[in-house]
């Protein structure tokens, strides 16, 4: 792995020379020298993990897999940082771990890891736990490091000091009396606890900050954001409300879904959010874009105490939100709403003018959900059966069978590697009556609420009693068929377990008069 690096390092140091004829001879050699130089990042296993993160009050690791082209062009980057933070005082060390061998997989499981690469801060001796936000490329990472390992929140002593606060970014800065008591104490904390998303600073010279007043009742903390109000404050020192505020005065009232890749991080919060979510979709550059903004805009603030978040997106840049909810161009323009249940609400052809009575009719409960589901296959003859959002209660909870149910992506590797060690177990499992191996395009259909599908692919088990479990066995035709014939119920089980919840109290209601 090493000599790989050195070797990507190098070729990319060369190309950088040969593209600029004018670099001098010295930078050339320095890039050699440091593609040369020994590796940098920790490879870390389950054997060395812990004693690892244990060892390095502060320590960045990589969650990787080698087929995973995203992380093969992070790789000569993070090498690079990594040389270049071995050099900080102190030492910032820079780590990965092969997520995808077989002994490494309990430690992805551990830290959440849904996808590839997967980047965690790790401080205190992995006490705190955090999502690494920063850029992708080395000096960024270096960058965005050093100020991870500083000071969680940054004193303003001087008017120069505040000029970051105008680089169109989000920050949050304390105004104090004095640096002690409840409220600096919980400010600290809050700003430890997000300062991997967050700019954070305190000062006890209001004067200091942009629109800064001298006179300002103090404690309070200012939020500066380049969208909206470009200023807010509050008074509550709670972690908690605190917390909360922020959360809220971070994210524009209406998110852009657009090519800016300014908006991409307010993006990510919104669609990560469980929040309600309204999202209107339309060509942005070709028809009546003004009107149907103005409309919409107007309808955030009708409706600013209802507890939903507002989107508007160019059909352009959202086809993957296209794709994820199943809609098509030529039903924009376009509003979609996803409540917190994951019902879905859909106006196609909207016009401006409709906006706001349509909201009006979702928020008094008068609209029809709409669901994501591919057409019922009329034949269904092969070993493993597709099923889609229109059948799957039919097959998997009422079919009084036992079901492992596959949810898959076309695109996914691991899918495709899958599919034929599936249809080899289904074949095997032919003459079983009881027993169904199912798949359902989880891109294509929407994935009933009953499973927690976060990667490709999901595999759940269901007997005819309604257990449900998340498949964890092995993945060759042999240990699934072994593993349906161990845990399958026969009619007599499935039976019993009926006749048994069916005798239980329905402790219900009692238990809500007891509250």
């Amino acid at each position: 792995m090493a000599i790989c690096k050195a070797w990507i390092s190098l070729l990319l140091a060369l190309a950088v020379v040969l593209s600029a004829p004018a670099a001098r001879a010295e930078e050339a050699a320095a890039a050699a020298e440091e593609a040369a130089a020994p590796e940098a990042v920790l490879t870390l296993h389950a054997d060395n993990f812990d004693d690892a993160i244990a060892k390095h009050p502060f320590i960045l690791v990589e969650f990787y897999a080698p087929w995973c082209g995203h992380c093969k062009s992070l790789a000569p980057e993070y090498e690079k940082a990594a040389q270049l933070l071995s050099k900080h005082d102190p030492a910032i060390v820079l780590a990965e771990v092969d997520a995808n061998d077989e002994k490494n997989k309990p430690l992805a499981g551990k830290y959440e890891v849904q996808g590839f690469p997967t980047l965690k801060i790790f401080r205190n001796g992995g006490k705190n736990i955090q999502e690494y936000k920063g850029p992708r490329e080395a000096e960024g990472i270096v960058e965005y490091l050093k100020k991870q390992v500083g000071p969680a929140s940054k004193e303003i002593k001087a008017p120069e000091d505040a000029t970051y606060l105008e680089d169109g970014k989000i920050h949050i800065v304390g105004v104090f009396t004095e640096f002690s008591g409840t409220e600096f104490t919980n400010f600290l904390e809050v700003a430890e606890k997000l300062r991997s998303d967050y700019d954070f600073g305190h000062t006890v010279h209001a004067n200091h900050l942009p629109r800064g007043d001298a006179a300002v009742e103090r404690p309070l903390v200012r939020l500066f954001k380049p969208f909206d109000e470009l200023v807010v404050d509050s008074k509550d020192f709670d972690v908690s409300a605190l917390e909360k505020f922020i959360d809220a005065s971070s994210t524009p009232k209406v998110v852009t879904f657009d090519k800016n890749p300014d908006n991409h991080p307010y993006l990510l919060k919104f669609f990560q959010t469980n929040a309600p979510k309204a999202m209107l979709f339309l060509n942005f550059s070709t028809g009546p874009f003004e009107s149907f903004k103005k409309a919409y805009y107007g309808a955030v603030e009708e409706f600013s105490g209802k507890d939903v978040k507002f989107l508007i997106g160019d059909i352009e840049a959202s086809q993957g939100a296209f794709q994820y909810f199943g809609l098509k161009e030529d039903q924009a323009p376009l509003i979609l709403i996803q409540d917190s249940d994951s019902k879905k609400f859909l106006k196609e052809q909207v016009e401006a003018g409709q906006i706001v009575a349509w909201l009006k009719d979702y928020f008094d409960g008068k609209l029809t959900p709409f669901r994501k589901s591919e057409p019922i296959p009329e034949a269904n003859n092969e070993p493993v059966k597709v099923v889609v959002a229109d059948n799957v209660h039919d097959v998997v909870f009422k079919s009084g069978k036992n079901v492992l149910i596959e949810f898959y992506a076309p695109w996914c590797g691991h899918c495709k590697k899958l599919a034929p060690i599936l249809d080899e177990a289904a074949a095997t499992l032919q003459s079983e009556e009881d027993v169904v191996i199912a798949k359902m395009d989880a891109t294509a259909n929407d994935v009933p609420s009953e499973f927690d599908v976060q990667g490709y692919p999901t595999l759940y088990f269901v007997t005819p009693s309604g257990k449900k479990v998340s498949y964890e066995g092995g993945r060759t035709a042999d240990e699934i068929v072994d593993y349906i014939k161990k845990n399958k119920e026969t009619a007599g089980q499935a039976a019993a377990a009926d006749t048994e919840k069916a005798a239980e109290p329905a402790a219900t209601e009692p238990l809500k008069d007891e509250l």
